[in-house]
């Protein structure tokens, strides 16, 4: 048993890995932080792509030729992941925020577990994720089938 800690884990490394009592929504959350860092972290990229116009055609030709290799269009796909799980993401977040009933349940007393977060924002959240992969297959295929 750890020092300061009152309960032993019981769980051990399954525990870990399955969330422990934060379940899958803790995974949720962390994903779309990480998601919307390396948005942010495209927009800023692709405002320095974009600036390199002010030096010339030849800068901007130059720089173009480096992002038609396949790996760029690999963080291409990447970067479309991400928008596309953030987005849907975003959505089911507003949706819980405004307390709709059919997005966080109907009114209960806030005895832990929380049922309506159990049975109501877990559906949710897997539409979520279901959603978004059909928006990443769909959009897999153009980019990688069709050449788009």
């Amino acid at each position: 048993m750890a020092l300061g800690k009152k309960h032993p884990n019981r769980l051990g490394i399954a525990g870990w890995l399955a969330g422990g009592r934060y379940g899958g929504e803790r995974y949720l959350y962390t994903l779309h932080r990480l998601t919307g860092l390396g948005i942010l972290l495209y927009f800023a990229l692709h405002i320095l792509v974009n600036l390199s116009r002010v030096f010339g055609r030849e800068s901007w030709d130059s720089l173009m030729a480096i992002f038609e290799s396949p790996a760029f269009k690999i963080g291409e796909f990447l970067v479309f992941a991400a928008f596309a799980y953030h987005a849907f993401n975003g959505i089911r977040l507003v949706l819980i925020e405004l307390g709709l009933p059919f997005a966080v349940g109907r009114a209960e007393e806030p005895v832990y577990p929380y049922k309506s977060s159990l049975n109501v924002q877990r559906k949710l959240a897997v539409m979520v994720i279901l959603a978004a992969a059909l928006l990443v297959v769909v959009g897999g295929y153009d980019l990688f089938i069709l050449g788009h």
